[in-house]
């Protein structure tokens, strides 16, 4: 009886304890439930992971890969991609009255085994002979693929006199402006520089957006440019022609101040050698707080414009006073390198901007005009007995080998 009367006394409790662990269960349940929504929310929020851009979610993402090691471009030429290179269609020059044109031809730009090749050729070659002096050279263009991409100084067509020659030389520019470009980090380039009188090679960078005002408020970064000639040299008798290379940086509040010669640096190597010879690497680490320019892993050049930034370095409130700060708006000490970059491939010849100074000596024969001359263009072409032997084969096509982007802080 007593065993009977306990046990009656404890349903109620137990019914009253499993009450609670059932109230305590749906508690859980309904935490467990908003927990899932919110993640789905933050999920939604956040969106789809990606692996295809740096930096990569750390989860989910082979950080051992590219884009998520920080490589995030690598160009080994494999096949000429022409979604990533876009070629430039212009005569102008490039504002140094230089004495090619650029197109789109196979004879200019191709890749073969593993390189690619950027090669000029005679005008001539194209559209026969007495076309320099009486034929006219249309770019305009008519589909997306040919249209004429400058017509700055005359850029898009150009008519031939007897004193005023079409550019006799035909070259190849290409550029990833529609396809990559990066702000901070390093870059990498294996290349051959081309070797024949007058030609110019040049690896470089633009800005993607002219942030700060035309050229040269937003700056320029050449990694590196050369001159083909084999003996050709400045008044002190150094080597300035393809056994030389040159990097440096544009920067000003508008044309011609320039204070490139506050940022430039170039790299000799040891007589009987020449940058056409093989490839050597050239590389730029571009930080917020410095550039830096390498050749074979050498450091030539280190920039830091100082807490100021380039307005106080380059001293433009004494050379040019009342004349406005173009980068005063931006918090960066970079700036106007602190923007992003595209990058530039191209072979010039020529020109009357200063490049090929009246100063310097060719030998065995004289540069065949004048920076000061109106025929510029003609002069060179009648000449073409003397510089056009020069240029041999493919030895006169810079040769790259591969370009390759790392983000800044992955390398």
């Amino acid at each position: 009886m007593g065993v009977k009367s306990g046990s009656s006394n404890l349903v109620p409790i137990i019914l009253s304890v499993l009450a609670l662990l059932l109230a305590a269960v749906g508690v859980i349940l309904g935490a467990v439930s908003l927990l899932r929504q919110n993640g789905d929310t933050n999920e939604q929020n956040r969106g789809p992971v990606t692996c295809d851009s740096y930096p990569c979610d750390a989860v989910s993402c082979d950080l051992t890969k590219p884009p998520c090691n920080g490589l995030i471009f690598e160009e080994n030429f494999d096949t000429f991609d022409l979604d990533t290179w876009q070629h430039e269609m212009t005569a102008g020059g490039g504002g140094n009255w230089e004495f090619q044109y650029y197109t789109n031809n196979r004879s200019n730009s191709y890749v073969r085994g593993g390189s690619l090749y950027i090669k000029p050729t005679l005008t001539e070659d194209m559209y026969g002979p007495g076309f320099l002096k009486s034929g006219v050279l249309s770019l305009w263009g008519a589909s997306p693929a040919n249209l004429c991409t400058g017509n700055a100084w005359w850029g898009c067509e150009r008519a031939g006199t007897d004193s005023n020659y079409i550019n006799p030389i035909q070259s190849a520019r290409i550029r990833t402006v529609n396809s990559f470009a990066f702000k901070y980090g390093k870059v990498e380039v294996s290349a051959r520089m081309p070797v024949g009188d007058w030609l110019w090679p040049a690896i470089w960078l633009l800005p993607r957006r002219n942030s700060y005002g035309e050229w040269p408020a937003s700056g320029e970064i050449d990694i590196v440019e050369s001159r083909g000639n084999l003996q050709y040299t400045d008044t002190s008798g150094t080597s300035v022609g393809v056994e030389q290379i040159a990097s440096t940086m544009h920067w000003g509040p508008f044309f011609p101040n320039n204070k490139y010669e506050l940022t430039h640096a170039t790299k000799n190597l040891e007589d009987g050698e020449n940058f056409g010879k093989g490839f050597h690497k050239y590389a730029v680490e571009w930080t917020p707080q410095q550039i830096k320019f390498f050749v074979d892993d050498e450091e030539i050049l280190k920039v830091d414009p100082g807490s100021k930034g380039f307005y106080d370095f380059g001293n433009f409130a004494e050379d040019i006073p009342n004349t406005e700060n173009p980068w005063a708006t931006s918090p960066n000490k970079m700036a106007p390198f602190d923007q992003d970059c595209y990058i530039v491939l191209n072979v010039a010849v020529g020109g009357t901007g200063g490049y090929w100074h009246d100063s310097l000596t060719n030998q065995p024969y004289p540069k065949p005009w004048l920076d000061t001359s109106h025929t510029g263009p003609k002069d060179f072409w009648l000449a073409r007995d003397k510089w056009y032997p020069t240029w041999r084969g493919e030895g006169a096509a810079m040769q790259v080998d591969y370009i390759r982007v790392w983000a800044d802080g992955s390398y």
